[in-house]
């Protein structure tokens, strides 16, 4: 048989051996046409133990110590990030580096910055390491019935096929090559929070919004919410929000389920169903004659309980208000809508802040903070006695007028929350405390 014909006509390479211990790359699959040749997959680390009596073949093994014959023109050597002036086909392979060593090529970090080094502590495998939020993780590499893998779930032939993949949600080469969508890579496959696009069936369409559709979906025989992304740019804005909800469980939050990437770029945010829609619609549709004054305290007390656990976990909303709490089947109000849900610290851009919820100095001053939410509550709390009403329907100065039937001591509760000094504003422990003994106490008599 003529060995050489097996090889690519149109491949070329230097005609110097290499030398035993040369890394190479593979640029096409091979499957073999011997016992004693060396199968791989496009994209394959190889190294070379030496050279054969046909100079178009090389002995090499591969990363789990198999052994066998290769063609050499279906291999690349592995320089180093550059070579030539030119990008080798994984210029964000660095080899045999130390832990220490890849955190000094990702400095200074910046999320989705990453690199792939060979294990120190499980020789023969290999390690993610990725820039996020200011620091540096490492991510073993395993190998799993000859497949590679980060987290067991999803299992892929060879390097350049798990860095291509992961390079679409937000990973972008230390070697320079044109940056990816910096969705929150960890969120996604990680975090524990990927599901699966095979298990989801979208039903019907419950909303359109300037992002993409709200749908009704199955998964997995459970009724869910699907926020439909549908454009990179927008998708990017929408993973904080869902990077917000894994961090977050509460009864009266609305509940992450989780997140699903495609690879043309769309993104579905998974969350529970909340069968009545907003709190906004609900009150509308239904009016006084139906919500009595127990139903509206009661949503008041789940909005006030949820933005209570936010508050003890230092997260600001910054966008509460009716259109934002969903209502349950059996009537539990949640919040949701964490699409500028920050930590307390951060600062935000107020061009596209909802001006009628928002408190004087958070448009003046982009100072946000708990006490900013509790502003956002009290106008909450008037669109909830008001039956949905839009908040200040007469220009008054900062303090709305009491709606028609609200009690005394409910309009008392948002008058506090509109104190124009935010440090005199109740915290929302004081105003559940004050709702509950309300309610205990019947003082709407």
């Amino acid at each position: 048989m003529d060995r050489v014909r097996e090889t690519r006509e149109n491949g070329t390479r230097d005609k110097t051996p290499w030398p035993p211990g040369t890394e190479c790359v593979a640029k096409y699959n091979f499957q073999g046409t011997t016992e004693q040749d060396l199968p791989f997959s496009k994209g394959d680390v190889l190294s070379i133990i030496g050279v054969t009596k046909d100079p178009n073949w090389y002995m090499a093994k591969n990363s789990v110590g198999r052994e066998g014959t290769i063609p050499a023109n279906y291999v690349q050597k592995r320089e180093g990030v550059k070579s030539g002036g030119k990008l080798s086909l994984m210029p964000w392979f660095h080899g045999k580096i130390t832990r220490d060593q890849a955190e000094r090529l990702l400095y200074p970090p910046e999320t989705g910055l990453f690199l792939v080094r060979e294990s120190t502590n499980y020789p023969g495998d290999y390690t993610l390491c990725v820039s996020c939020e200011g620091k540096v993780e490492h991510y073993r590499i395993i190998y799993h019935n000859g497949k590679l893998s980060i987290d067991e779930e999803e299992f892929f032939e060879n390097l350049m096929q798990l860095v291509e993949v992961y390079s679409r949600v937000g990973l972008t080469p230390v070697s320079g090559l044109l940056p990816c969508p910096v969705y929150s890579w960890q969120l996604v496959h990680v975090g524990g929070w990927a599901l699966k696009s095979k298990d989801l069936k979208l039903i019907q369409t419950i909303g359109k919004g300037e992002f993409g559709d709200v749908m009704v979906g199955d998964y997995r025989g459970t009724k869910v919410a699907v926020k439909c992304i549908k454009h990179d740019a927008t998708a990017q804005a929408f993973i904080a929000e869902a990077s917000v909800m894994t961090q977050l469980r509460h009864a009266n939050l609305v509940q992450l389920l989780g997140v699903i990437v495609e690879e043309r770029g769309s993104l579905f945010i998974v969350t529970e169903y909340m069968a009545k829609g907003s709190l906004v619609d609900y009150l509308r549709s239904r009016g006084r004659t139906v919500l009595g004054v127990e139903c509206l305290l009661k949503f008041s007390l789940d909005v006030c309980e949820a933005m209570e656990y936010l508050e003890a976990n230092n997260f600001v909303h910054r966008d509460l208000a009716a259109r934002n709490v969903l209502v349950s089947e059996d009537n539990i109000a949640k919040v949701s809508d964490f699409g500028l849900t920050k930590e307390a610290s951060s600062t935000q851009d107020t061009a596209k802040l909802p001006v009628k919820w928002t408190s004087p100095e958070a448009l003046r001053e982009k100072r946000f903070s708990t006490k900013s939410d509790v502003w956002s509550y009290g106008v909450l709390l008037w669109e909830i006695y008001s039956f949905g009403r839009v908040p200040y329907p007469r220009i008054k100065g900062y303090k709305m007028d009491a709606p028609d039937g609200c009690p005394a001591v409910v309009y008392d509760l948002m008058k506090q929350c509109w104190t124009l000094d935010p440090m005199m504003r109740p915290s929302f422990r004081m105003l559940r405390e004050k709702l509950q003994h309300i309610r205990a106490k019947e003082l709407y008599l």
